[in-house]
C-alpha cells in the first residue's frame, strides 16, 4: 500500500493533492523550482525538496531529478497533477520501472490517448461522433495548407501530444496557416517536449462539453456527469460548471455513452476526461481525452460528493472505487479560475508578488488556492493562482452565491481576472435561465463590457523574510534564528537569498524608456521569444515585429506606427512590462 506520495507539480494542484494525501492517511513530498522556494504547496506538504532551476525544462519537466528526489525522500508513489509531465507516458513508465506506484492511467493508455491522432482512431472504433481531420500528424505547413484547401476554413492546428490549449491555433485565412502552424509547433515543443501537430475542421462558436470518467482495475467504469467549459480565452478555460446546463436528454446520454465506450475501448484505469464540442445546430463531435485530473474537477466533486484525488489513490493502491454506481447529482456547481491576468489588456499575464489575497467563505463556497498574501507569481509558469468553486441547489442559486462570493474576493499586487468574472454575472448570454448562449469564442467576439486596465504591478521583489529556510542535501528545512541574524542572512547572496542579479532584474523600467514615443515596449513581463523583423527593416503600423512569451503563452508585439526597426534587446532576454524592446525611426 502507498505510504508516501511525491507530488510532481506545483501551485494549487500540488496543494490539492497534499490535502488529499493527508485525508487518505499518507505522507506527501513537494518539489520546487527556485522561484517556488516559499510557495504555498511547499509549506503544505510534509516534506519539500529543491529541483534547483528556474525554468520548467530544468525543474518540473526533469524526470531524472524527480525520480532522484523520490528515491532520497523514500516516496513510494508519484502523482503528476495536471500539466507538466502528467500526460507523458515515458514519465509514467520511468516511475513504474523505478519500483514506484504511478497515480494515473497505464503508460500504454497514455500513449494511445495522449496522441490525439491515435485517440481519434480509438473514438472511431468506439462509435463516437467526429469531424474531419488528418489521420496522422502533418509534417509541414504545406500539408496544413493542403488540408485547408480540401476541407475549407477555419481549421484547427493542434498539438498531437498536448492539451489545455497549448499548441492550439485556429486559422481563418489561408495566408496565416503557415505562420500559425510554426507557432503551434513551437508552443507544443516548449510545453510538452514534442512538436507534432495534426489538423481538423474547426467548429465555429461551439460549446465545449466534457465528461468526467473514473475507472478501477475491478471492471468499474463510472461517468460522473458532464461539465460545460465553453468560456475560454486563447483556447484556455476561465469558467466551468457541472452538470453542463441546457442539454437535451438525448445529447447527455450520447455524451455519457461515447465517453464510456472510448474508455472501455482503451482499457482505461484512473481519472480522465473525454471532451466534446457541441455545434450550434446540436451536433456532437469528439475532441480529445485528457489522461489526467482536470483543473475543473472540483465542480464534479461538489455535485457528486466524490473526492476524485482520493479515488485516484485508491485505484493506485489496487482498491475498487468507493462507489460502483454513478450517484445522482445533488445541485449545480460553477468554478471561476483566478488567474494573474489583466482582462483590460487582452488577458496579458501579470507575474509579480501578491500583496493582498482575501478569499470568500460561507455556504456553498470552496477555494482551492496555490497562493496567499506575499506569494510570488512567477513568470515562468502558468498564471493560475486559485479557483473559486460555488455550489447551490440549482444553477440560479449557484449564480446568486457567486455574485456574493466574487464581491468578497480581493487580490492586489498583481492583476487578476476578477473584473471579468464579476461582469460575466451581468451577461444574459451566461445567466439566462432558458439557454446558454456562450461559446468557445464568446469572450473574444461578443463579450460586451469593457473591463478597465489594472494598474501595472510593481516588479516582483524579495520577500520580507520573517524566518529563513535552508536546504540540507536538497531537502528544505525551516531555520529559526534571532531577528538580527535573519536580517544578515537575507542580505543579497546569503543562504541562497535573492542577490544582486535578482534585484537588478526586478528593477523597474527606466522612466525614459516608458516615456519614449518612438519606443516599442513590452506589454507584459516575460521573455523575448523571437524577432519577426530584421534590424533596419521598414515596418508598417500593426505589423508583428516580435513575439514574447510569458506563463507559457506567446504574445505578438505589433509596431505602433510605421518606421524603421532598431532592436534594443536580443531574443531570449528577460523583460518587465514597459521595458523598451526597440526604437522606430522615420
Amino acid at each position: 500500500m502507498i505510504t508516501k506520495v511525491l507530488i510532481a507539480n506545483r501551485g494549487e494542484i500540488a496543494v490539492r493533492i497534499a490535502r488529499a494525501c493527508a485525508d487518505y492517511g499518507v505522507a506527501s513530498v513537494a518539489v520546487y523550482a527556485d522561484a517556488d522556494r516559499d510557495a504555498l504547496h511547499v509549506r503544505m506538504a510534509d516534506e519539500a525538496w529543491a529541483l534547483e532551476g528556474e525554468r520548467a525544462a530544468d525543474t518540473y519537466l526533469r524526470i531524472d531529478k524527480l525520480l532522484d528526489i523520490a528515491r532520497r525522500s523514500g516516496a513510494d508513489a508519484v502523482h503528476p497533477g495536471y500539466g507538466f509531465l502528467s500526460e507523458r507516458a515515458e514519465f509514467a513508465r520511468a516511475v513504474q520501472q523505478a519500483g514506484l506506484a504511478w497515480i494515473g492511467p497505464d503508460p500504454a493508455t497514455i500513449e494511445a490517448l495522449g496522441d490525439k491522432v491515435a485517440a481519434r482512431k480509438i473514438a472511431q472504433q468506439a462509435g463516437a461522433p467526429l469531424v474531419a481531420g488528418t489521420t496522422d500528424p502533418v509534417q509541414s505547413a504545406d500539408e496544413a495548407l493542403a488540408f485547408a484547401r480540401q476541407h475549407g476554413l477555419p481549421i484547427a492546428i493542434k498539438a498531437a501530444f498536448g492539451g489545455g490549449g497549448r499548441g492550439l491555433k485556429v486559422a481563418w485565412q489561408l495566408d496565416e496557416v503557415a505562420e500559425l502552424y510554426e507557432s503551434a509547433v513551437r508552443e507544443a515543443t516548449a510545453a510538452f517536449g514534442r512538436g507534432e501537430c495534426f489538423i481538423e475542421q474547426f467548429l465555429d462558436r461551439p460549446r465545449h462539453i466534457e465528461a468526467q470518467v473514473i475507472a478501477d482495475r475491478h471492471g468499474n467504469v463510472l461517468v460522473l456527469g458532464t461539465r460545460d467549459c465553453s468560456l475560454q480565452r486563447r483556447n484556455q478555460k476561465l469558467v466551468e460548471e457541472a452538470p453542463a446546463p441546457f442539454l437535451s436528454d438525448a445529447q447527455r446520454q450520447r455524451i455519457h455513452q461515447a465517453a464510456r465506450a472510448i474508455c472501455v475501448q482503451a482499457a482505461y484505469v484512473g481519472a480522465g476526461t473525454v471532451e466534446f464540442l457541441l455545434s450550434r445546430d446540436g451536433h456532437i463531435s469528439f475532441l480529445e481525452v485528457n489522461t489526467r485530473l482536470q483543473v475543473e474537477h472540483p465542480v464534479t466533486e461538489e455535485v457528486f460528493g466524490i473526492d476524485l484525488v482520493q479515488e485516484q489513490l485508491r485505484v493506485a493502491d489496487g482498491l475498487p472505487l468507493s462507489v460502483t454506481e454513478t450517484p445522482a447529482p445533488r445541485g449545480h456547481s460553477i468554478e471561476f479560475r483566478l488567474n494573474a491576468e489583466d482582462p483590460g489588456r487582452g488577458y496579458l499575464p501579470t507575474p509579480g508578488r501578491i500583496t493582498r489575497f482575501d478569499m470568500p467563505a460561507g455556504p456553498g463556497v470552496r477555494v482551492d488556492s496555490g497562493v496567499s498574501a506575499d506569494s510570488l507569481v512567477p513568470g515562468s509558469f502558468d498564471s493560475l493562482m486559485a479557483k473559486l468553486i460555488v455550489t447551490g441547489r440549482t444553477r440560479a442559486q449557484a449564480l446568486q452565491r457567486a455574485r456574493r462570493a466574487l464581491a468578497e474576493c480581493h487580490i492586489e499586487g498583481v492583476a487578476s481576472v476578477l473584473p471579468f468574472h464579476r461582469a460575466l454575472l451581468d451577461e444574459g448570454d451566461f445567466t439566462n435561465a432558458e439557454a446558454l448562449r456562450v461559446h468557445t469564442r464568446w469572450i473574444e467576439t461578443e463579450f460586451a463590457p469593457r473591463v478597465a486596465m489594472a494598474p501595472r504591478p510593481d516588479p516582483a521583489s524579495a520577500p520580507a523574510w520573517q524566518h529563513t529556510w535552508i536546504e540540507i542535501d536538497g531537502q528544505r528545512r525551516r531555520l529559526g534564528l534571532p531577528a538580527q541574524w535573519l536580517g544578515a542572512l537575507s542580505a543579497p547572496g546569503a543562504w541562497g537569498a535573492p542577490g544582486d542579479a535578482e534585484a537588478a532584474s526586478a528593477a523597474p523600467p527606466a522612466p525614459a524608456a516608458q516615456a519614449d514615443a518612438n519606443a516599442i515596449t513590452a506589454p507584459l513581463t516575460g521573455s523575448l521569444l523571437a524577432w519577426k523583423a530584421e534590424p533596419g527593416q521598414a515596418v508598417e503600423a500593426g505589423q508583428t515585429v516580435a513575439v514574447m512569451e510569458a506563463m507559457k503563452m506567446e504574445v505578438a508585439i505589433p509596431a505602433p506606427r510605421a518606421g524603421r526597426l532598431h532592436p534594443l534587446v536580443e531574443a531570449g532576454s528577460a523583460l518587465h512590462a514597459g521595458d523598451a524592446l526597440a526604437r522606430l525611426e522615420d
